[in-house]
């Protein structure tokens, strides 16, 4: 299992942004024990309906304060009041900023130094993202927008949960701009173009191609990550789609992983035909996704890969992801060195070299 000092991105262990690390219809008034960046942290809904993550473990004696069924603040209901969580053990109750609300038996004022650790944390398309920066700093992007979440004409995805595998999170991004990837994995034919741009913390991937089997038609994508983690793709065509696809380190050179598929109905006076239809192409999308799933799970990690002509570039990927290893004042160096257009050769529209080239 390779670790971040291997591919010596920077400083970091964990790169700096949003991430995933619950399905929103998961997360309840009852915390939930999680784990990701080598932390041991719990998810609760608060009384207004916000999702709060904090750190697992009370300052005041090391309870865990989601693990427990026996205690009577889980019994009498009041592990979660409000917007605040109350520890198992000795009833200390902490605030969704982590801060030391009461410790109900004693008259002294409550220590400075008892607060929970906490992330922040947004619910966007039925997903819990938290906001992770080894510097502490907030956050300096937002999650990406989803307004068709709320649009009538458009299927509601449910999130499919694909486990946990040891693989870096590098491998998987090095995806972004791995053209030559799409005709043995995913059975792309004859493309038209395959270009990367780089635009600050985001990577965009635009990719034109024919299929073997799912359509006549050169099928269009357009692919980004918004941060280190955070995958969306829209495909056009007589079903209009948005996969999104989420990985979260959990430890050191291991990531959880989710897909999930948003699609516009073609019948929308027949609501449930519309759902059969999207539940149908999210299933083909993600058995498409685990055909990328079972490669990153058994290959050896990539250093530095072997390149040739046709291979994407995967030098400038790697040096656009270390911005999310290194402090946030080292990022515009990188910007300045990577940010622009990249049109990788083999496609109609950027043929193969002469000799004479």
């Amino acid at each position: 299992m390779a670790k971040t000092a291997d591919y010596e991105f920077g400083p970091f262990t964990y790169p700096r942004g949003w991430f995933m690390v619950a399905d929103g219809t998961e997360v309840t008034a009852t915390p939930q024990s999680i784990r990701f960046f080598g932390e041991e942290m719990v998810v609760y809904r608060g009384a207004s309906g916000a999702v709060y993550v904090v750190e697992a473990y009370c300052p005041h004696m090391g309870a865990h304060l989601a693990k427990n069924t026996t205690s009577y603040v889980v019994l009498d209901k009041e592990h979660v009041q409000g917007e605040s969580i109350t520890c198992p053990f000795h009833g200390w109750r902490f605030g969704p900023d982590g801060k030391c609300e009461n410790i109900p038996y004693s008259p002294a004022p409550i220590p400075k130094a008892a607060r929970l650790k906490s992330w922040p944390a947004i619910e966007r398309g039925g997903c819990v993202f938290v906001w992770h920066d080894e510097e502490g700093g907030e956050p300096d992007y937002d999650v990406p927008p989803l307004p068709e979440w709320d649009d009538p004409s458009w299927v509601q995805w449910k999130i499919d949960y694909l486990g946990e595998i040891d693989c870096h999170p590098a491998e998987i991004v090095d995806n972004m701009v791995d053209k030559a990837h799409f005709t043995p994995i995913h059975g792309s034919m004859y493309p038209e173009y395959f270009e990367n741009i780089f635009e600050k913390h985001v990577v965009y991937q635009k990719f034109c191609a024919g299929h073997k089997t799912l359509s006549s038609e050169p099928l269009v994508t357009d692919t980004w990550y918004t941060g280190p983690a955070i995958l969306m793709s829209k495909m056009m065509g007589y079903h209009p789609s948005i996969i999104q696809i989420c990985h979260t380190p959990v430890e050191d050179g291991r990531v959880k992983v989710w897909h999930a598929l948003l699609v516009k109905s073609a019948n929308q006076e027949n609501p449930d035909e519309g759902v059969a239809m999207a539940r149908q192409y999210q299933e083909a999308s993600r058995l498409a996704l685990m055909q990328d799933y079972e490669i990153w799970a058994y290959k050896r990690p990539c250093k530095t890969p072997m390149q040739v002509i046709g291979d994407g570039p995967f030098g400038k990927l790697r040096a656009w992801y270390r911005q999310f290893y290194n402090e946030r004042s080292a990022a515009n160096a990188i910007h300045q060195k990577v940010d622009g257009t990249y049109a990788t050769k083999g496609t109609n529209k950027h043929p193969w070299p002469t000799a004479a080239e």
